[in-house]
Order: C-alpha cells, then structure tokens, then sequence
C-alpha cells in the first residue's frame, strides 16, 4: 500500500499507463486506477492538488479546458513513431539477441500508454530468426566503450559458429587488441582496433566477441583519427584486406541500391542511357563480393588484376554447377 504522501508519484504512473490522447481519464477513472494499483485512496482535491504539482514540476498534461473530457499525458521522453522506430530497429538487427531484444523493446514500450504498447506488440513484429545467440552483447559494448575511453588494451574470445551452428571460440589464446571506434555497417556492430600484429586498422564483429576483459596495460595513443574513420567508410560489407580504387559500370536499375550503399556523395558518372559509373575505394574481397551480388547489373572495370580475379572465380563457379 502506497502512502498518502506518494500519490503525485501514483498519479503520474497511472497516467503514464493509461492515457493517451485516445483514452482520457475522468477523476474518478483515475482514482479507481489508484485504488486497484497502489491501494490508495485519495480526496477529489487532492487529486487535483496532484496534477498541478506534476504540471508545475514540468509535466504536460491535458485537462478539462483543453479537451472537455478529463486528463491524459500530453507529452512523453518518446513520442509513439520515435518508439516505433526505435523496436523496429532493436528488433530488425541481427547482431542483439531476441531476450536482449525483448527486454529493450519492453523497457521503451513502457514509456507508452498500455494500448499502444499492446498495438505495437501484436501488430508490429514477427519473428526474426536470424538473431544471435551470444548474449554477452550488451556487456561486451559497455566494455568495448569503457576501454576505449581509458584508452586501454581489451582481452577477449572470439567464436565462430561449428557445424553443430554453436558458437566456439575460434582459437584457444584470447585476443589482444588496442580498441579504437565501434561502428554500424552492413547491419552489424564491429569494433576497430590496431594492434601491433597487424599494420593499420582490424575489425571484428561484436556479437562474436565474449569474455571481454579490459587490462591495465595502455594502447598506444591514436595520431591520426580520420584514417580510422576512412577505413570504416570505405570497408566495403566490413572486408578485411588491401584498400584500393575500383571502377564499374552499373545498370540504371540498381542506382538505388548504390547510394544506399555508399551514400548520396557518391561520385556518379552517366555512361549511356541505360548505365553510370561509380568509383570507390574499398577492399578487394569487398569488391568482388559486390560484383556478385549485382552479377546481372554490373561489371568491373579496373583495376583489371580485380577484373581478372573475378573471371577466375566466374569459371570456377561454373565448372561446380557442371
């Protein structure tokens, strides 16, 4: 049982949970929704007394010379298509776990009125049965963060999926890097480091990484930040490898596709009617990932090494298909 002292608390959860603009309060709706939560019986006036101290702490709440009708929350920390958009991308990316997912997805529900949480939940999502099955996630993020601001070299395991689709550590000694920027791409959550086995920046994937530890031992200080931010850009489908310029020559058709891809600053060179030209700097895995993917719209155009290689793996493609 809530105490009497509580209830401007006690109001505003209850408007929290049941108001919107489509389902106004009376006082005697709220003060039933008082009694049945929180055991708490209040007078009329007190009620009123309530709903002034909440207004003049800040909060906007509809009343009757607004509306006619009663009292609703006007204005909450999400609005309803922010927090759409919000669940649909915790539950469209891959890289968080469906109970992770789940559990952000309540906690920004419950910003909401109940009925538009209920609207959200049964209209909303499917199913998404790519997720991961590492739950360290969020942990290894707020690990990854806090290295990186103490400027610190992190330790951790990184799996792989065996043949039994169980996530194993790919090796038995754990990884020691220098952590730089956490970056998005290709739908992914990725950490860049350096690391003084390897020249220049390295990624890994973040939903493959566990067991992280942050050790005492310090990375050696960034000079140059914008090389960093140019390899995250420019790391085509996030493919480790040699950075170079590669040309081609693409279909009207997938003009849409490149820009999502590479951004609206892309350089686009009209070549005919139907086709243009794109120049990039990207891996070279990447580029011929791309050329793939896009085998009946585009065709590379240099460098010819790349434009040799990718003929190389057509034919060796089309002897397993004979």
């Amino acid at each position: 049982m809530a105490e009497k002292k509580h209830s401007t608390f006690a109001v505003l959860e209850v408007l929290k949970k049941y108001s919107d603009q489509d389902h106004i309060l009376s006082v005697k709706q709220i003060s039933e929704h008082l009694q049945n939560e929180y055991d708490l019986n209040i007078e009329r006036r007190t009620l009123y007394s309530n709903i002034g101290i909440l207004k003049d702490f800040g909060f906007e709440i509809s009343d009757y010379e607004d509306n006619g009708k009663g009292y609703y929350l006007a204005k909450r920390d999400f609005d309803k298509g922010e927090i759409l958009l919000l669940c649909n991308a915790i539950h469209a990316s891959h890289f968080i776990s469906s109970k992770q997912s789940d559990d952000l997805i309540r906690k920004l529900l419950s910003t909401q009125s109940r009925y538009d949480a209920k609207e959200f939940s049964d209209k909303v999502y499917m199913p998404n049965p790519v997720k991961t099955n590492n739950r360290q996630l969020l942990y290894t993020i707020e690990t990854i963060s806090h290295a990186i601001k103490e400027n610190r070299k992190l330790q951790f395991t990184y799996l792989k999926y065996d043949r039994e689709k169980n996530l194993v550590p790919r090796r038995k000694e754990p990884y020691i890097v220098e952590p730089r920027y956490i970056v998005y791409a290709d739908s992914r959550a990725y950490m860049i480091v350096t690391s003084p086995n390897h020249p220049g920046f390295i990624h890994y994937r973040i939903d493959r990484m566990k067991d992280t530890l942050i050790l005492n031992e310090r990375s050696v200080i960034l000079r140059n930040s914008k090389d960093a931010y140019e390899y995250a850009r420019n790391k085509l489908f996030m493919y480790a490898g040699e950075m170079n310029y590669v040309s081609f020559r693409c279909k009207e058709s997938i003009m849409d596709h490149m820009i999502d891809l590479f951004g609206p600053s892309l350089n686009v060179m009209s070549d005919g009617e139907d086709h243009f030209i794109i120049r990039v700097r990207t891996s070279m895995q990447g580029a011929l990932y791309l050329a793939q993917q896009y085998l009946d719209s585009m065709v590379i155009i240099e460098p010819q090494e790349l434009k040799a290689e990718f003929i190389k793996t057509l034919k060796e493609t089309l002897k397993e298909y004979r």
